[in-house]
């Protein structure tokens, strides 16, 4: 896949268009990973409680990034039980980063392209399993997406690029 301009919007907090495209893209992050729960270890897997996070962060801006990143891990729990709230601190760390890196990205680099997505996934994962890691103290349960999540970060880095694209033209 070639490299592609993006449209891209940066909204901001007094918008109310920040506020409806958080709540799609938390409902969004509410039913993905719900269909993956059928799967065994589908969640740890394919990792589908980021995938919205990244195309908030990336298409509409660090705002709408990081309200998804906060609020889709913690309604999930709430309502579903998953994450764990064991693991909530660790998912909640990574789904921040992400939606950091990937709003930076966007305007840093201001077009979609696999190697951009996937430096944001790479970046966003290395530096949560280090953080994962210096807050539980297991390295082993540290590295578990580099372990069990590759299809997930790669569903991510081209799910991500198709879903965006899909969004340029509407």
């Amino acid at each position: 896949m070639e490299s592609t301009t993006v449209k891209l919007y940066l909204l901001n907090y007094s918008d109310v268009k920040t506020y409806l495209t958080t709540l799609l893209f938390v409902i969004g992050n509410m039913l993905f990973p719900q269909c993956f729960h059928l799967i065994t270890q589908g969640g740890i897997i394919w990792l589908p409680i980021y995938f919205f996070t990244l195309i908030g962060a990336y298409k509409y801006g660090w705002k709408v990034g990081l309200f998804t990143a906060v609020l889709s891990p913690i309604i999930n729990s709430l309502l579903f039980g998953m994450p764990m709230l064991v693991a909530l601190p660790a998912i909640l760390l990574k789904s921040v980063l992400l939606a950091i890196a990937a709003g930076w990205a966007a305007q840093h680099f201001g077009r979609i392209s696999i190697p951009v997505l996937a430096s944001v996934v790479l970046a966003y994962q290395i530096v949560g399993t280090l953080g994962e890691w210096i807050y539980n103290g297991n390295f082993y349960s540290a590295i578990q997406d580099f372990r069990i999540g590759i299809p997930g970060m790669c569903l991510q880095v081209f799910g991500g690029c198709l879903f965006i694209r899909y969004l340029m033209r509407k």
